[in-house]
């Protein structure tokens, strides 16, 4: 019996949401998707119990996208699910794991596996957290409790591994009962929170100025003279310091997705059995959609993850940190790009001074920045292309599903192999293209900075997915119109 063979029934026998055994009406899969998100807001505002202040949080530039709360039940986030599909795409990529994934048993393996190690991802990212000393037991509690330090510490890792299940269940409800996915949904959940609060909170940032856009205008114009403000420190205080930059981002980001987003390329289709019936697929410039992107930041959190342990331990031969901050060595220039204050010189400087650290020289800032640019790009490429694999959105799945709604390309023979033989010629050419060009537009975002520190990726993300997600909704409110539509997407 091949090991494949042998895993199937452990993974038939892991928990699972249940499957709708027909169609769910759009306004129960409306009502399932708003519960879930109102669901993540309640969980993500529950304190871990028995947390010392004292604790550090080592995803704390990670936030946007792994859609975590820092010192809550959602410590983890979603990072566990991307980590677990990470390796898995890097294994079948690879060939190691050998799946092929328009086979539909090939297809259950892969999300049964992905699950399975979603559980030992769990444990793995919340066992170095605890045994590092980032999370730490508050002894007060442990005092009044009468208990010892070690039993609030696994209190502690209990309530994590919890968090972690229930993201995983909650994700698994939205896709099954829900409109997309639970991972999209927590991430625009969290960038949502961070943006609002970059426009509208009153509570003083480390600059001593208020945190959102608005109130700290309020504060400048209140405060700060004119003749200031338009000397060349003042210029670059309104850009930097005002918001000014991050909010231009904010927009200019917001709107260049959403152009991407409706660039495609239409291949006509006509159906083989109804005379004049026709219609097209769409082959958009970001194929793969921009979840890539979080293949790629997840990689990187985990690379800093096994430097920040190591560099706990007394071992900095891949660098020192200071908090959770790389402060060189090989994981400062793997760390994300996040605002101007990780690449122009003079606030590069300040940083590190706050931090108490030597500042890096300019052509390690450079370095910086062009290992980051690499890796977005160069990173989007790869796991694009991995992405189309894995999900079934490649040219021979694609062609299958073409052929299966009794659609066919005008022109060409009706069979499965010429449909394909178009989609090649679209399909990978448009996934890199549209890989690199995401990774482009992540970097410069990240350059500039995002209101509320969402993140140049976690901006790109948020926006791409409610763009998606208001597709998903209008082709949700067709199938309901017209029933018929709904054998082209397999249901």
């Amino acid at each position: 019996m091949s090991l494949k063979e042998s895993l199937k029934p452990i993974f038939n026998k892991l928990p699972a949401v249940a499957s709708p055994e027909g169609h769910v009406h759009f306004k129960n899969k409306l009502m399932w998707t708003l519960g879930i998100l109102v669901l993540y807001f309640v969980l993500a505002n529950v304190p871990l119990f028995g947390l010392s202040p004292d604790s550090i949080d080592l995803f704390e530039s990670y936030r946007a996208f792994f859609a975590g709360a820092s010192g809550s039940l959602m410590l983890l986030g979603i990072g566990p699910i991307v980590t677990a599909s990470i390796v898995l795409q890097l294994l079948v990529g690879a060939d190691v794991i050998k799946l092929d994934m328009s086979n539909p048993e090939d297809q259950a393996f892969f999300q049964g596996a992905q699950k399975a190690l979603v559980f030992v991802m769990i444990v793995l990212e919340a066992l170095p957290q605890i045994i590092g000393g980032f999370v730490m037991p508050d002894e007060t509690i442990a005092a009044a409790l009468g208990v010892g330090v070690g039993a609030i510490t696994l209190i502690l890792f209990l309530q994590i591994c919890i968090g972690g299940v229930l993201i995983l269940f909650m994700d698994e409800v939205v896709s099954k009962w829900g409109i997309g996915s639970g991972v999209g949904l927590f991430i625009v959940a969290g960038v949502s929170q961070q943006i609002v609060t970059g426009l509208f909170s009153w509570v003083s940032d480390s600059t001593g100025l208020p945190a959102g856009f608005f109130p700290k205008w309020i504060y400048i114009i209140q405060n700060v003279g004119a003749d200031y403000l338009f000397t060349g420190d003042g210029i670059m205080f309104m850009l930097i310091r005002g918001g000014i930059l991050a909010l231009l981002s904010t927009i200019v980001i917001f709107l260049l997705v959403v152009y991407v987003e409706s660039t495609r390329i239409e291949i006509p289709l006509a159906h083989s059995a109804v005379r004049g019936a026709r219609g097209k697929f769409p082959v958009k410039l970001i194929y793969a959609s921009v979840l890539p992107m979080i293949l790629v930041r997840a990689l990187q959190a985990n690379l800093q993850l096994i430097g920040l342990l190591l560099s706990s331990r007394g071992i900095t031969i891949l660098g020192e940190f200071q908090g959770s901050t790389p402060i060189n060595g090989l994981m400062y220039y793997l760390a994300p790009i996040n605002s101007p204050y990780d690449w122009i010189p003079s606030l590069v400087r300040e940083s590190f001074t706050s931090l108490g650290a030597v500042a890096p020289a300019t052509w390690q800032i450079a370095l910086h920045v062009l290992v980051d640019a690499v890796f977005l790009i160069g990173g989007g490429i790869i796991f694009a292309l991995f992405w189309i694999e894995t999900t079934g959105m490649g040219a021979k799945p694609t062609a299958k599903k073409i052929f299966n709604s009794g659609m066919q390309i005008p022109g060409f023979r009706r069979n499965i192999g010429s449909i394909e033989k178009v989609m090649i010629r679209y399909i990978p050419k448009v996934t890199v293209i549209g890989g690199a060009f995401i990774g482009l537009l992540t970097l410069v975002a990240s350059l500039m900075g995002t209101l509320g520190g969402a993140g140049g990726t976690g901006l790109l993300l948020a926006v791409s997915i409610v763009y998606r997600l208001y597709e998903d909704i209008a082709s949700e409110q067709m199938m309901e119109m017209h029933p018929m539509v709904r054998s082209f997407f397999g249901q």
